[in-house]
């Protein structure tokens, strides 16, 4: 089994993570405060950008595919190299939700 270092970018927090575990259980074991909700890879609460390294997370339904490139949803992601990482940081798709009022229109600055 292989343990890569995770470095969390401005924050000066780095834990070791298993191939074979994800990187927010590793971070509630070490009380790190990562954001989190469903744990299951669809509400985006856990994102995180990749500043470096790589990551396998076939099971985070909530990224599209150029997503899984540049961010990881550390509930479902495994390191496959050491990585840094950016919490809190969250792919364009959840930006592009948030403009986005229900009619369809963009959201009006108030």
């Amino acid at each position: 089994m292989t343990d890569y270092t995770v470095e969390f970018v401005g924050t000066g927090e780095e834990i070791t993570v298993s191939e074979k575990e994800t990187i927010l259980s590793r971070c509630i074991e070490e009380g790190i405060a990562q954001e989190y909700s469903c744990r299951v890879g669809m509400c985006l609460a856990c994102s995180a950008k990749i500043e470096a390294g790589e990551v396998t997370q076939p099971a985070a339904r909530g990224l599209t595919d150029e997503e899984r490139e540049a961010y990881a949803l550390t509930c479902m992601a495994r390191p496959t190299s050491d990585l840094k990482l950016d919490r809190g940081k969250y792919p364009p798709s959840i930006e592009e939700d948030a403009t986005v009022g229900t009619s369809g229109e963009a959201a009006a600055d108030d």
